[in-house]
């Protein structure tokens, strides 16, 4: 962020500016200031990469499993690490990009500056109080050897009983819980197969080749891995909504009334309603909701994180129903009736006013609070615990997967009906956007049978005394 300032305050880290406003203008950045822009990108995706997959299951450590109040704990943590998350990228969506527009690029790039020093600070003076968990070795070594050792004893018949022919030696870690053996994929039960007394050290605690032989934790923890597949991957999909909401609401909001009696509200603060719907529930639902459901339920968390991301995906496939609607409304004033002028593009601007967007903004918003939150929780639990900064990591590698297949949904759409009528067209009121909701739409219900099917199947990971 300090090097990203610098390349708005300082004159020789940034083109010179144009000679008029609406003129054209020849200025282009310098090899060097591209360098430093580029590389101030580089430090921003590489803070990124280490903060958010780590910062959730760092918190979440601080509570301790055991007691009831840690497991409740825990339960809210999630709830309101999101609720920050979302009140402080409406702040940076509204107050922040206010200042860099109407004040200075400066100071509206050094406030966050100040304020991400200030939370260094802040993380530096806590150290004594965080409970910090040891490292036990890298856990993708030991998926690895028990993929190899399972594929080097494939001709091995599967043992007919798991307790007595398959290697557990006491399990010593204070960390990892012990997981209790499963029967789902039992091909990964060979490469705890002793095919050989040499295979095993003096003593029986340890293999003499780990990747040869593992134990039945090692393949319990790759199994819990290929488990949680399935569900994630429905993430990807449900993302595909979201991702379309924050792209092509703000060119809807552009081609239609945004009067609030003298103020204009700006295209691209309307994404901030989704975002506010999410602030307002996650209290609500944390702090008057949920003690009821769990007396209703007698679950700890309410809803089951996997009932929840169902919800999610079902209010997420709403929000696109009603997107579609409000779409097909907003055209038709706009085709039929005297519109309020004309955008840059051309395209004429509805007398429908914007705020009719804000019902479907609000319904996503709720499905976030309802998936994403369950999401990140369900990797956090489920995955063991050695391996969670990896279940940190799942939720946005979602995310990023979601933003490319809206992106190569968008390209589909556009080669198959942009010969004809482009449903994506650059004036709204020429495409058919509504069509294109109501694919979303379709996609979310084919996404929530899928979930139903995985969720259906998912096996809790289990622990053995």
């Amino acid at each position: 962020m300090f090097l990203l300032t610098l390349t708005a305050g300082a004159d020789s880290l940034h083109p010179a500016e144009c000679p008029a406003a609406d003129g054209p203008c020849g200025n282009k950045a310098t090899s060097y200031q591209l360098a430093v822009l580029f590389m101030a990108f580089a430090f921003l995706v590489l803070g990124s990469a280490g903060i958010r997959p780590c910062s959730m299951p760092f918190g979440a450590d601080q509570f301790n499993p055991h007691t009831e109040s840690g497991r409740r704990g825990i339960n809210s943590f999630f709830n309101w690490y999101y609720f920050t998350f979302t009140a402080a990228m409406m702040i940076s969506a509204t107050v922040i990009i206010y200042v860099q527009s109407n004040v200075s690029w400066p100071i509206g790039l050094g406030i966050p500056t100040a304020l991400m020093f200030l939370a260094c600070v802040l993380f530096f003076m806590g150290t004594r109080l965080y409970v910090r968990v040891t490292p036990e070795g890298s856990p993708f070594t030991s998926v690895v050897q028990v993929m190899a050792a399972a594929l080097k004893k494939r001709s091995l018949k599967q043992p007919k009983d798991p307790k007595q022919d398959l290697f557990d030696p006491p399990h010593t870690s204070a960390m990892v819980t012990k997981l209790a053996h499963t029967d789902q994929f039992r091909c990964l039960d060979k490469a705890a197969i002793v095919a050989s007394p040499e295979e095993v050290r003096p003593g029986g605690a340890a293999p003499a080749d780990p990747w040869r032989l593992c134990s039945v934790q090692q393949v319990e923890e790759v199994k819990c891995l290929i488990r949680i597949v399935p569900v994630w991957s429905t993430g990807i999909i449900y993302y595909v909504a979201v991702v379309q909401q924050s792209t092509y609401v703000v060119l809807s909001a552009l081609q239609s009334d945004r009067r609030l009696g003298n103020f204009h509200i700006p295209a691209a603060s309307f994404t901030v309603f989704a975002m506010l719907a999410q602030t307002l529930w996650i209290p609500f639902y944390d702090r008057l909701l949920l003690p009821r459901l769990r007396k209703m339920t007698g679950k700890e968390e309410g809803f089951t994180l996997l009932q929840r991301q169902g919800i999610g995906i079902v209010l997420s496939t709403v929000a696109m129903v009603i997107s579609a609607i409000v779409e097909d409304r907003r055209r038709a004033i706009a085709l039929s009736h005297p519109t309020l002028g004309t955008t840059i593009t051309g395209g004429a601007i509805s007398a429908m006013s914007s705020l009719w967007m804000v019902p479907q903004l609000m319904v996503l918003g709720l499905s976030e609070a309802f998936n994403l939150i369950s999401q990140i929780e369900f990797y956090y639990k489920e995955i063991p615990e050695h391996m969670r900064s990896v279940a940190g990591a799942l939720a946005f590698c979602n995310l990023a997967l979601g933003n490319y297949l809206s992106v190569f949904l968008v390209t589909i759409v556009h080669r198959t009906t942009g010969s004809g009528r482009n449903w994506l067209a650059q004036d709204l009121n020429k495409g058919r956007l509504d069509l294109f909701y109501w694919t979303i739409a379709g996609i979310g219900v084919f996404n929530f049978i899928y979930f139903v099917i995985c969720a259906r199947w998912y096996r809790f990971k289990g622990t053995s005394n």
